[in-house]
């Protein structure tokens, strides 16, 4: 008999086995211990056929940033089958039955790494953002100067709150960044990478950046770095310049609109452009409610004919109404006569409106590759609900 559950405590050591297997590593026994001491039982779905656990994934807790708001975001991970039951179905009827979980915990929107893009687009998500990776050689590290009386401090994990507080403010600038608290900040950012952490003030004495890096085998490996100014960002490079002398290049990501290369002299250095995370709404209705919309609002009312073949709730016809705060009020209608306004709606799947609301691609380029299809007059009302908000994610799940 095939069942679809939550695992219990016990067998959370067999869903530990099949990951080491599936992601192909090993974590020594204490380590496996404390893995799955932090797992919880009822965020992780199993498959079981004939009481064997087939497959399974886990959704994970977690808040992201939208245009500036915090939304509840089911991080989806650790989807891994044995290879015997392959290819029978089991994860989409995982994923689809992860999505009514969601929907139910009040997570309006999820968010997956994916092993394979085309896979998880057949089921509802859509790419939300890539970064840049940058490789550039010593010579050509930016020389800027730093503010006199400004400060670098090399800091320990225990002062995780002063970075929280940068971060905070800095991820509040894109969409699809994750809210970090004490536990993500200690078990994992400090835990999975190794380095030191240094923070910038700046004459004032105030927080305005810090780095998070490492340097090994002649390398600068620099995880994170964070500023809210321009000043912060040339002190935390003249601090980074500082270490040539024991260095042979820096690596490091960055988000999608960042423009080191036009601030170097040399700007030809080693760049990748990295396609990172995928994002799905959950639950159309309730996401729109709580979306902050560009304040001039679009007068009369835009209806969207959303078809989404794996979360039923969202398959329909929505008319939406923003008002000059950008707070939209949407009705679901049950076909266009239902909305007796004569409206002819812009049509386009959970995909599409999930690239689109999160930032990642205009309406009107989504309109020109056919992916969403209407009246050019009603996509541009749309495309100016959307506040301009560039995405990205710093971290990994």
């Amino acid at each position: 008999m095939d069942q679809i559950r939550n695992l219990k405590q016990e067998e959370l050591s067999e869903s530990m086995a099949l990951s080491e297997f599936a992601f192909q590593f090993e974590l020594a026994e204490e380590a496996r211990k404390e893995r799955i001491r932090g797992l919880k039982p009822d965020r992780v779905w199993g498959y079981f056929v004939d009481g064997q656990l087939a497959s399974k994934l886990t959704v994970l807790e977690f808040h992201t940033w939208l245009q500036g708001k915090s939304f509840a975001m089911g991080g989806l991970a650790g989807v891994a089958t044995w290879p015997e039951f392959r290819r029978k179905g089991m994860v989409g009827q995982l994923l689809r039955h992860a999505l009514k979980a969601m929907k139910a915990a009040g997570e309006t929107v999820s968010f997956l790494h994916p092993f394979e893009f085309s896979f998880y687009r057949k089921y509802g998500w859509e790419t939300y953002v890539h970064f840049l990776k940058y490789e550039i050689p010593t010579e050509q590290l930016p020389r800027f100067d730093m503010e006199e009386g400004t400060h670098i401090q090399r800091i320990s994990s225990k002062d995780w709150k002063l970075l929280n507080s940068v971060y905070e403010q800095y991820a509040k600038g894109y969409n699809g960044m994750l809210m970090r608290d004490e536990e993500w900040w200690t078990n994992r950012y400090f835990k999975l990478k190794k380095g030191n952490a240094v923070t910038y003030r700046n004459p004032q004495g105030e927080l305005k950046g810090y780095m998070y890096y490492q340097v090994m085998d002649k390398t600068c490996t620099i995880h994170e770095l964070v500023f809210l100014d321009e000043a912060a960002r040339r002190g935390l490079w003249k601090f980074i310049a500082n270490h040539d002398s024991m260095i042979q290049k820096v690596i490091l990501q960055a988000p999608s609109d960042d423009k080191l290369p036009f601030l170097l002299t040399n700007p030809r250095i080693k760049q990748e452009i990295v396609p990172y995370f995928m994002a799905r709404i959950v639950d159309v209705e309730n996401f729109i409610k709580q979306y902050p919309f560009a304040k001039a609002g679009v007068g009369k009312p835009l209806f969207i004919q959303v078809s989404d073949q794996h979360a039923e709730w969202n398959n329909g016809l929505f008319e939406i109404q923003v008002n000059d705060a950008g707070e939209a009020k949407i009705v679901k209608h049950s076909d266009e006569k239902d909305t007796d306004k004569g409206a002819v709606p812009l049509i386009c799947d959970i995909q599409t409106l999930t690239a689109c609301l999160m930032g990642y691609q205009k309406a009107a380029f989504l309109q020109q590759i056919g992916r969403i299809q209407g009246d050019t007059a009603d996509v541009g009302r749309l495309e100016k609900l959307i506040p301009e908000r560039s995405t990205y994610l710093a971290d990994f799940f």
